[in-house]
């Protein structure tokens, strides 16, 4: 993808990168060249961006285009409202006084380049903005009220704006910004992008270990993708991408969210999209849904502070206390009698004002179907680890203990399994999901929809291997020409 620095007076960028090509913003608005260019990045830099101005134009035929523009006109016009500005910096408000704690004056200008600021103490402030309202160059104005700093205003800057003093270090910045490290070494040319959030957290919490993610990144480069492993600190980057596929635990209050919630808005295809991890996330919503739709599963009872003297009459013991946020294991707890109910409830519904109850359905094993777009894709029998109920044993000070795992192939799995999982996983939407579904004296009931099933190496890609990986990739493909086309 063409990457082109577009600028009033593209001669006053001194700066010769490979990758990156200065042009004026009128050849950028009138030359049949760029007119006709398939795909590009386009970083506005011209001095104004207000309202029909050239470099409200820029970003705006950019899009228009098929081009990635930073600023776009959506970030240009947030820069204008106040409200929004506030809006951010009350999100951000503790690591404002943080940083702005030593500054004896009562006002204060910070200048953030792509990101970054000559004082390293400031880098986290400048992310934190840029994050918000991706510009690579913008100036942010702070007041002292009282005793608390506030965000006056925040504004895109032209390069022409740069002290002397400041050039040498912006230079380096945009530098760093092109030619950041890619995971891609080839130099074939691709038709899209996708970026793939994997690395945030630790590997162990990860749904794709370090081979998977590498396998799906292999995968996207032979269906005509070029692949970018990203983290949390990109989350101001994702507009220069066409797809983004999270592969970290997700949850609604969490960085997940908000990078599906801004890929989605720029309109790029996304697994796993908003409403799926709102949906999957939340075990409370999955027992109303299970129940509205007559899916079969176990007995279960959401707990509130007024009917938790019903639960052992209605459930009996053991019972089976899940947190609604709780995954894969975790938050979820067991009470084999009534003293230990008394002992484990009041802290599940001290952080939540609902809690999913359920029968205890003994199994030594978990179905796991994975669907993607609606369609089966693998099959596990997830084993509960040794000595233990679930599939994950967490003990203190101890590496989690795992049952093993099983895969085989979706047409040698029961009919009953296939279709309660794909059925389920319709009701939430046609991303990638894993449907857990006990088996027990016959009947098979689902537990939950996970909306970032696991995919590690050598467990569920142990049937398909790489056509596993090569699926995945196809769709994203598929739903990014469908968009194009």
């Amino acid at each position: 993808m063409a990457v082109l620095i577009v600028m009033e007076k593209p001669e006053l960028w001194p700066l010769d990168i490979p990758q990156a090509r200065a042009v004026s913003a009128r050849d950028y608005l009138t030359d049949p060249e760029f007119v006709e260019m398939k795909r590009a990045k386009v970083f506005n830099l011209c001095r104004d961006h207000g309202y029909q101005s050239i470099g409200y134009y820029v970003s705006l035929l950019a899009e228009a285009r098929g081009h990635k523009p930073m600023p776009s006109v959506t970030t240009v016009q947030d820069l204008k409202q106040s409200s929004l500005i506030r809006i951010v910096s009350e999100d951000i408000e503790d690591l404002v006084q943080r940083c702005l704690a030593p500054i004896k004056s009562n006002t204060f200008e910070l200048s953030i380049y792509f990101g970054r600021n000559l004082a390293q103490r400031y880098d986290r402030l400048c992310q934190a903005l840029f994050n918000h309202f991706p510009a690579p160059l913008l100036r942010a104005g702070f007041v002292l009220a009282g005793d608390e700093w506030r965000l006056q205003l925040l504004r895109p800057i032209a390069f022409s704006e740069i002290t002397e003093s400041h050039r040498e270090f912006v230079l380096q910045r945009a530098r760093s910004f092109f030619e950041r490290p890619r995971i891609s070494s080839t130099q074939t040319k691709y038709r899209y992008e996708i970026a793939i959030l994997a690395g945030s957290e630790d590997v162990s919490a990860r749904p794709s270990d370090d081979k998977a993610v590498k396998r799906f990144v292999r995968a996207a480069e032979k269906v005509g993708m070029d692949a970018t492993i990203i983290d949390r600190e990109d989350y101001g980057r994702i507009a220069e991408f066409d797809a983004l596929f999270i592969r970290e635990t997700t949850a609604v209050n969490h960085h997940t969210y908000r990078f599906a919630r801004r890929a989605e808005a720029e309109g790029m295809v996304v697994i796993d999209d908003p409403r799926s991890i709102v949906r999957c996330t939340n075990k409370v919503y999955q027992a109303e849904l299970f129940d509205k739709h007559e899916l079969p599963c176990p007995k279960t009872l959401i707990v509130h502070r007024d009917n938790t003297r019903l639960l052992g009459a209605e459930l009996g013991y053991p019972v089976v206390l899940k947190e609604p946020d709780s995954s894969f294991s975790a938050g979820v707890v067991k009470a084999d009698n009534e003293a230990e109910l008394a002992e484990l409830l009041p802290g599940l519904i001290q952080k939540s004002e609902l809690v999913v109850a359920q029968e205890f359905v003994r199994s030594t094993f978990d179905w796991r179907v994975g669907v993607l777009g609606g369609k089966p894709l693998y099959v596990c029998r997830y084993h509960m680890a040794r000595g233990h109920w679930q599939v994950q044993k967490v003990e203190k000070s101890k590496k989690p203990n795992y049952g093993k795992v099983d895969t085989i192939d979706v047409q040698s799995a029961p009919p009953q399994v296939i279709n309660l999982a794909v059925r389920a996983a319709k009701l939430i939407g046609d991303g990638l999901y894993g449907i857990d579904i006990k088996e027990a004296d016959g009947r098979f009931l689902i537990i939950e929809i996970n909306d970032n099933p696991s995919i590690d190496a050598g467990n569920e890609d142990s049937v398909l291997k790489d056509e596993l990986y090569l699926t995945i990739m196809r769709c994203f493909h598929e739903r990014l020409e469908k968009r194009r086309g």
